[in-house]
């Protein structure tokens, strides 16, 4: 039994503008170092499993949530204007492949991101407006039975995890 966490959160310099997301869980970093330690954590990022570069354009979700992408009825767009949607969907295909081979049973992913954004991303304006929808991944992992929590509900994820542990 194992969890699913965004390669940024855990350092890895793989954000879009080639910086991690580390900061967002240094709070409760010991734990994270713990599941780590005992070979509980996946890490994943969906966009370079899509074939993204790093560095790369910010992209936000158009016309629709995550479910919509994946639906093909809203698109990823980056700030330049090129389509990214099909490296979005592949990446978020690989990271469900990859919880499935991994017997992960839940995921920890970036906030806001067009992939992994789990309880918000951003509108498609490049404004910083933001809606109450998922990306890609993590529609497509909630979808096939994996929860998804952002740094913002670690303490959730953590009691519900650690009780999925103990059933074990």
């Amino acid at each position: 039994m194992k969890l699913l966490v965004s390669a940024c959160l855990l350092g890895e310099p793989v954000r879009y503008d080639g910086k991690a997301n580390d900061s967002k869980v240094a709070s409760v970093q010991q734990t994270i170092n713990q599941w780590q330690q005992r070979g509980l954590i996946v890490p994943v990022c969906p966009e370079l499993m899509g074939g993204l570069p790093t560095p790369r354009p910010a992209a936000e979700i158009t016309g629709g949530n995550g479910a919509a992408v994946l639906a093909g009825a809203a698109r990823i767009i980056t700030n330049d204007q090129q389509d990214v949607t099909d490296a979005f969907v592949e990446g978020a295909q690989r990271a469900l492949d990859s919880a499935r081979q991994h017997g992960a049973v839940a995921a920890l992913l970036a906030s806001r991101s067009p992939s992994c954004g789990s309880d918000s991303t951003y509108d498609g304006s490049f404004s910083g407006t933001l809606t109450p929808y998922q990306g890609a991944t993590a529609a497509l992992l909630t979808a096939n039975g994996i929860p998804c929590f952002p740094p913002e509900r670690f303490d959730e994820l953590k009691q519900w995890f650690e009780a999925k542990l103990t059933d074990a």
